[in-house]
C-alpha cells in the first residue's frame, strides 16, 4: 500500500510506504515490492535514496538498505525539490481526447516514449505536455516524469490520463492503487486462447471464468538475466492479474483479444499472453518463435511476421474524477496500422 500525502501542510513530491504482510525482510526489496508504479521509482533510485538520507520511519531517516523491517511499518519517501525542466518543452502534436483545470486525457501514438529517460532525454509525450501545458502539470513525479500517473510502453497506442494538479494526481494515483481505474486493450495474438485448450488449464496460475473470460494470476519481477525484460515469479516481485476474451478468431490461428487489467505492472499483458502461449504479434521481447502459417494466411503471414511492433492498443479508459467525482469513459479505435493488420488476416 502507498500513496502520495494529501495532508495540505505536506509538500508535494513525498510518498508513504506501509510495508505488507508478504513483503521481503531487506528494507530496499521490500520498498520495491511495495511502491506503485506511479512512483516511478526504480530500486536502484530507492537505494540511492536511502543512502542519501532521503527515507524516513517515524521521522528518523534509515539510511541502511539491508535493515530489517516489519509488516505495519509506514516509510517516508522524500524525492526532493523540482528540477527546472523549463528547458524541455517541446512543440510536439498531441492528440487531445479530453482537457480541463486539473487533467488531460491523450491518445498516444506508437513510437512515443512517456517520459524522458537517458537514452531518449528529448521527444517524448513529457516533452510535449510541457509545451502544451506550461507550468500547470502536477509536480508529483519529479523533472522529468510531471503529471505521470501511469504510462503505456513506446510501441503501444491509446489512451493515458496525466495529471495537470497535485490534487488530481493525489486523486488519480489512489484510484490506480485500489485498481478501480478501468482499462481495455486490443490485441492481436498468436494463436487463440481457449477454454477447451487443456494445455492453458493445466498451467500454475491459470483459471477460466464465466463466458470464456481467461485470468491469468502470477507474480512479475525483472528478468535474472535480461534487466529489461519482465518475467513471471511465484515466491517474489508483485501481484499481477490480466483478464482476457477473444474478441474475434482469425481463423484459429491467431486472434483480436480484448485484455483487461487488476493491477497495472510493467509489460503485464506482454508478458501474460507470452506465459499462456499467445504472445503478441510483432512483440520482439516477448513474441516468441511462433510464426504465421502461409498456408492458412498466404501473403498475409508476411505481413502479420514484420508487423513493427506490438499490436497492442489501450482502447478503453475509464476513472472517477479525482475533483468533481464525475465519472469519465473514454474510448480509441484501433490506429491504422493494426486495423490494416486485421484486414489483411481477414482477407486470408
Amino acid at each position: 500500500m502507498a500513496g502520495p500525502f494529501d495532508d495540505e501542510d505536506t509538500p508535494a513530491g513525498q510518498w508513504v510506504v506501509v510495508i505488507g504482510e508478504d513483503a521481503p525482510s531487506r528494507l530496499d526489496k521490500a520498498l520495491a515490492a511495495a511502491v506503485p508504479e506511479q512512483a516511478a521509482l526504480s530500486r536502484s533510485r530507492l537505494m540511492k535514496m536511502i543512502d542519501e538520507g532521503d527515507v524516513f520511519l517515524d521521522g528518523v531517516a534509515v539510511t541502511n538498505a539491508k535493515a530489517k523491517v516489519e509488516a505495519g511499518q509506514e516509510y517516508l519517501l522524500r524525492l526532493g525539490p523540482l528540477a527546472d525542466v523549463e528547458t524541455l518543452a517541446e512543440d510536439i502534436p498531441l492528440n487531445v481526447v479530453w482537457e480541463d483545470g486539473d487533467l488531460i486525457v491523450l491518445d498516444k501514438p506508437a513510437g512515443m516514449v512517456v517520459h524522458p529517460a537517458p537514452g531518449t532525454p528529448s521527444g517524448t509525450l513529457v516533452n510535449a505536455l510541457l509545451h502544451h501545458c506550461g507550468d500547470t502539470l502536477s509536480g508529483i513525479g519529479g523533472a522529468r516524469r510531471p503529471g505521470i500517473v501511469h504510462r503505456i510502453d513506446k510501441d503501444t497506442t491509446g489512451l493515458l490520463v496525466v495529471a495537470k494538479s497535485d490534487r488530481a494526481h493525489h486523486g488519480l494515483a489512489a484510484q490506480f492503487e485500489a485498481h478501480t481505474v478501468n482499462r481495455h486493450y486490443l490485441a492481436v495474438v498468436h494463436g487463440v486462447p481457449s477454454a477447451n485448450d487443456p494445455r492453458i488449464r493445466g498451467m500454475r496460475g491459470v483459471s477460466f471464468e464465466a463466458g470464456g473470460i481467461l485470468k491469468i494470476a502470477t507474480h512479475l519481477a525483472r528478468h535474472k538475466t535480461d534487466r529489461q525484460r519482465q518475467a513471471v515469479v511465484w515466491d517474489q516481485g508483485r501481484h499481477a492479474v490480466t483478464r482476457a476474451r477473444v474478441v474475434e478468431d482469425l481463423r484459429g490461428a491467431a486472434a483480436l483479444v480484448e485484455c483487461w487489467l487488476e493491477t497495472g505492472r510493467t509489460h503485464q499483458i506482454r508478458v501474460h499472453m507470452s506465459y499462456v502461449g499467445h504472445g503478441l504479434l510483432g512483440d520482439q521481447t516477448y513474441g516468441g518463435k511462433r510464426k504465421l502459417s502461409p498456408k492458412i494466411f498466404g501473403e498475409a503471414a508476411e505481413i502479420g511476421m514484420a508487423f513493427p511492433r506490438q499490436a497492442l492498443h489501450a482502447a478503453t479508459l475509464g476513472f472517477e474524477h479525482p475533483v468533481t467525482g464525475e465519472i469519465l469513459e473514454f474510448s480509441s479505435p484501433l490506429p491504422s496500422d493494426m486495423t490494416a493488420l486485421m484486414a489483411a488476416l481477414r482477407r486470408a
